[in-house]
């Protein structure tokens, strides 16, 4: 039976807020989003600028306390060994799952554990799962600003190939965070909510989930308006930090840097390429200028770098 929702006087009955809240959170790897139920509108909540879409970016300054969303965005070009960003790909994961990804991070890690990596920080060395609770720490922080009221529990999105190391990581960084976790609730499930098919009476729906460090593909039906996962494939390792890594790689090459970049170079880079590859969006092609070099990167020239991930995701489909 459906609970009766009341607005006091004064309160339209959109302002009124049930009696149990809970919030919506998609912890992402490149953006991070919070949002609440207001009767039957979904409201997102955003940061001191009113901006919803929350980069999942934690800097540790020489003082003060931590900085997360796009005040420490901003860091990452400046202080790129204090500001860690992609965190979400190293959460639940050990030093064996560094191997050949290490130009994804600028930073220096503490490898002394064989089972989990931390980062080294001036502030000291924290795991992923204290960084990534850094992150829920301002969702959560913003929230109770935003609301002025106490959160009964979160749920938290994650990627459907997350595996039980990932998913209880992701749980761990929430309780680190003062949250209590309702329920991890799979990436493309949640989207295929978000686009309105669970009203729908039945079907069957695929969802091609390409993020910025995960992938999942995952084959729905929907039965008198309950979703049954029938399969689910993908790759926790394969995302949008890969596509930007290749047009890295091609800049390097292209632009004839022969020698290693260092920890300032990387960022620089890695902001370069991927706002060129964004360029290409809107564009067939775009000009690279870095360190004094330039060139010019067509999209058809991309679609080739990009086509062996492409074909990575297609085979897990």
């Amino acid at each position: 039976m459906a609970l009766m929702q009341i607005s006091e006087p004064g309160m339209s009955s959109e302002s009124a807020i049930s009696k149990k809240l809970t919030l919506g959170i998609e912890l992402g790897t490149t953006n991070s989003l919070i949002a609440f139920k207001n009767g039957k509108k979904v409201s997102l909540i955003g940061d001191e600028t009113g901006d919803a879409l929350i980069p999942s970016v934690v800097h540790f300054p020489e003082n003060g306390s931590v900085i997360v969303g796009e005040n420490a965005k901003n860091k990452l070009n400046i202080d790129p060994l204090n500001t860690v960003s992609s965190v979400k790909r190293l959460i639940g994961r050990g030093k064996k799952d560094l191997l050949n990804k290490s130009n994804f991070f600028p930073y220096k890690f503490d490898l002394s554990d064989d089972r989990f990596l931390k980062v080294e920080t001036r502030k000291g060395i924290f795991s992923p799962v204290e960084i990534s609770s850094e992150i829920l720490k301002f969702l959560n922080n913003r929230a109770l600003e935003f609301l002025k009221r106490d959160i009964d529990g979160v749920v938290i999105t994650v990627p459907a190939y997350f595996d039980e190391a990932q998913r209880q990581a992701t749980k761990d960084s929430a309780t680190l965070a003062g949250m209590k976790v309702l329920r991890l609730l799979n990436e493309p499930t949640a989207a295929a909510i978000a686009y309105g098919l669970d009203l729908q009476e039945e079907g069957t729906v695929a969802v091609y989930d390409l993020g910025g460090g995960t992938f999942d593909i995952s084959i729905l039906r929907l039965v008198k308006g309950v979703f049954e996962v029938l399969a689910t494939g993908g790759d926790a390792s394969l995302g949008g930090d890969d596509f930007d890594l290749l047009v890295s790689d091609w800049i390097i090459h292209e632009l004839g840097f022969n020698y290693a970049l260092d920890p300032h170079e990387l960022r620089e880079l890695a902001e370069v390429a991927c706002e060129a590859k964004e360029a290409l969006t809107y564009s067939d092609s775009t000009h690279i200028s870095l360190f004094g070099r330039s060139g010019q990167l067509t999209r058809e020239t991309m679609g080739e770098l990009f086509k062996p991930l492409i074909e990575k995701t297609l085979r897990s489909c």
